[in-house]
């Protein structure tokens, strides 16, 4: 019985050594190893000049957080920088700071993921690092549910939009919208062209050393704990504000959010949250996510940036300009209300893009607001030292606050005396299909003829919605004298050639009281004199549109016309016919030969090889200079040189073909050329050589009001300019003192 208690008892140490063996091999190999630093909390602590930010950890609750596992960077401001802050906001310690505060402070200062300085500048983007374009990060902090007032004006628990909105997606579920902190370090600033002057314009009392957070610079980096890394700063950062809540603390830019407020938000209940809230508090009060037009470039409240790739906010983020209330009611009441009695009464679309033209999708640095374009394509049209009155780097984007607006094109431009005038809605309609963006370029100059509605129906086009379901497409012609009826797309081919003749690209013509003639963008010339303007159409009817107004754009001058500028229906040959008819006209012996040959079509008026819907110019030879291509054998005569007379119906197929080629070649095939100084060069016509190559003229039109001509025999003629620029269908008419050869 002994030995068996003996033996029991040994087996008992036996398998107690063998279990403290493989303990200690367990601890050995997956224990902490006695060489890993302390967590965060630990490390600060034995430092012991963190006593103030640690006392804030555990106001906030976060002592857990940073003394176990986890992977964080921790921006941590020391004691003395504590001390400064409690001076500057007269708070007398951190007894003074409740645990809200204290969070704001505490989670504000921690990053997701640990990096060192050598990493801290690099984009962790979805295909890798990409060194030197990050300069933020995302944190600890975010806002949650907040208070709010909805746009009726009642009290509501509310949740920021976490995507900007598409029209469908305004929040995920699962993401708190954290914010981001600002991180200015030398790969980055290099990397981008930046410099201290740049961080220095947001941060003019502090010093900037190539590794600054925010207003803070870093004094001590890359210090080592077990789930992380701690940076020290110099100054307390709390919890920056996005553009949505830096925008509504700040009473300079109440006018501002009125506008964002009243027509570009509004509160949508979110179901998961309200449900959430509900089980965390007890209380059943819904709450409603805060969403922004889907039409603005971005929505300010939302703290992810593009979300394109999951961590595109570190590497840009939203810039926004908003002007202060003065500056801002100035322009309200001066341009946008010109014609109209309130921001109700406007065109949605015009609150859309005033607004977007203070949005930045992207980081626009104090040093290069000339060289980065907001959403529509537009720089950043302020003095930094002048027109900026107020700049904040914020959690979600830069944030300029201004002493001017941002003057956009749409509403500057030619393009906006249209656009702000509820009398031009149908040539505004029509500007938009074609050439709004064209016109409402600044840097390019325009002459425009404003069309009113009432001019338009007059003329016969309305505006229609019953007439198609496409919105394009929803006009009716009624000619004025009777006539076919035509709606939808009918109309508005009609209506775009119409608008078409109304605008001259490439010149900002100052003056309508000289004779003058303009290429508009529908390759037809108008003519104006003594403040009167027509096209060809009005030709056709002997009428002129009268000049009402005129005002001055950046780009060009606005003409108010009463009537509109009418496109001619009538064939080249049928204008050719009318200046020739009479016997002492001009073009009387020109016209004789064209209408005795086979390209005459004397019952449609129109010639053979000039097609419908193409751009010509006819060069027409005076009497005198068809009588001298007569004696020099280029046109059939009878008699002899040098008193030959024109023998306008020869019998002879060779003269017959002799009278079509010299046609042919007076005639510039897919050009409509007049005498505005524009187009010049050697121009092809419609004489083919038997080999089938074009022949040419050379067009020195450099001068307004003034055409040299050089043929191939390198021969002269002038265009005689008081019976020139005659109008015509896509074409013009031209009388011209010599005659032109071929050969």
């Amino acid at each position: 019985m002994y030995r068996s208690k003996l033996s029991l008892l040994l087996l008992m140490v036996a398998s107690l050594v063998l279990v403290q063996c493989r303990k200690k091999a367990l601890d050995d190999y997956y224990g902490r190893p006695e060489n890993l630093e302390p967590g965060i909390y630990k490390v600060l602590e034995d430092k012991g000049n963190f006593k103030t930010y640690l006392a804030a950890v555990d106001k906030a609750g976060y002592k857990q957080t940073l003394a176990g596992a986890g992977y964080w960077t921790a921006f941590v401001p020391h004691d003395s920088a504590f001390q400064v802050y409690f001076t500057a906001n007269g708070i007398s310690g951190i007894s003074a700071l409740d645990s809200n505060e204290c969070r704001k402070i505490v989670t504000y200062s921690l990053v997701y993921n640990a990096f060192k300085q050598e990493r801290i500048s690099d984009f962790q983007s979805n295909t890798g690092w990409i060194e030197n374009a990050a300069f933020k990060r995302r944190t600890a902090s975010y806002t949650g549910i907040y208070d709010a007032v909805n746009t009726t004006g009642g009290n509501i628990k509310a949740i920021a939009s976490n995507r900007n909105n598409n029209g469908s997606q305004f929040y995920v579920d699962a993401d708190n919208n954290n914010k981001h902190i600002p991180i200015f370090e030398t790969g980055f600033m290099t990397g981008k062209s930046l410099t201290a002057t740049d961080y220095n314009y947001f941060y003019p009392a502090s010093v900037y050393t190539g590794f600054n957070v925010a207003n803070a610079k870093v004094v001590q980096k890359d210090i080592p704990a077990e789930n992380g890394v701690i940076h020290v700063i110099d100054r307390v950062i709390t919890s920056l504000p996005s553009i949505d809540q830096y925008i509504g603390s700040n009473p300079n830019y109440s006018e501002f959010k009125k506008i964002l407020d009243k027509y570009l938000v509004q509160y949508v209940r979110n179901a998961t949250v309200s449900e959430n809230y509900k089980n965390i508090t007890g209380t059943a009060a819904d709450v409603f996510t805060k969403v922004y037009n889907f039409n603005l470039a971005f929505s300010p409240n939302n703290e992810n940036f593009l979300k394109l790739q999951d961590n595109d906010a570190q590497s840009d983020s939203y810039s926004m300009f908003v002007p202060e209330n003065a500056a801002l009611l100035n322009y309200i009441n001066t341009v946008l209300l010109e014609h109209y009695t309130s921001l109700d009464a406007l065109p949605a679309s015009v609150i859309y893009d005033f607004v977007n033209a203070h949005m930045w999708r992207t980081a626009v640095w104090p040093s290069k607001f000339a060289s980065t374009f907001n959403s529509v394509g537009e720089e950043a049209r302020f003095d930094p030292a002048t027109n900026v009155t107020d700049k904040q780097v914020l959690s979600n984007g830069i944030f300029y606050g201004t002493n001017k607006v941002q003057e956009a094109n749409v509403f500057s431009s030619v393009y906006g005396k249209a656009y702000l005038d509820p009398n031009y809605s149908i040539m505004t309609s029509l500007l938009n299909l074609d050439l709004k963006f064209q016109i409402s370029n600044i840097r390019q100059q325009y002459t425009l003829f404003l069309i009113s509605n009432a001019a338009f129906n007059a003329a016969g086009y309305f505006a229609d919605p019953t007439v198609s379901n496409n919105v394009n497409e929803q006009w009716r012609y009624t000619p004025p004298g009777g006539g076919t009826q035509l709606t939808g797309s009918s109309a508005l081919v009609r209506l775009q050639r119409i608008l078409n003749m109304h605008v001259i690209p490439g010149r900002d013509i100052t003056s309508l009281v000289n004779p003058g003639v303009g290429m508009t963008t529908s390759g037809e010339f108008i003519r104006f004199n003594n403040n009167t303007v027509w096209a060809a159409g009005n030709g056709d009817a002997a009428e002129v549109a009268n000049v009402l107004n005129t005002k001055t754009a950046r780009n060009g001058t606005v003409y108010y016309l009463d009537k509109i500028l009418k496109f001619s229906e009538l064939t080249p040959g049928r204008h050719i016919e009318s200046l020739g008819t009479v016997s002492t006209a001009p073009f009387y012996n020109f016209f004789q030969y064209l209408k005795s040959t086979a390209i005459w079509n004397n019952t449609t008026k129109e010639i053979v090889g000039v097609a419908s819907g193409s751009f010509y110019t006819f060069f027409i030879p005076n009497n005198a200079a068809i009588v001298a291509a007569v004696n020099a054998g280029q046109l059939p005569g009878t008699g002899t040189a040098p008193n030959m007379v024109p023998a306008f119906n020869p019998s002879s197929p060779a003269d017959k073909d002799k009278v079509i080629n010299f046609i042919y070649y007076h005639i510039l095939n897919k050009r409509n050329i007049a005498t505005d100084g524009q187009e010049s060069g050697s121009l092809e016509t419609l004489y083919k050589f038997p080999t089938g190559d074009p022949s040419t003229i050379f067009v020195n039109n450099a001068t307004i009001n003034t055409i040299t001509l050089n043929d191939m025999m390198n021969r002269s003629a002038n265009v005689v300019l008081a019976s020139s620029n005659n109008l015509s269908n896509r074409a013009t008419i031209h009388l011209i003192d010599n005659y032109l050869r071929k050969n």
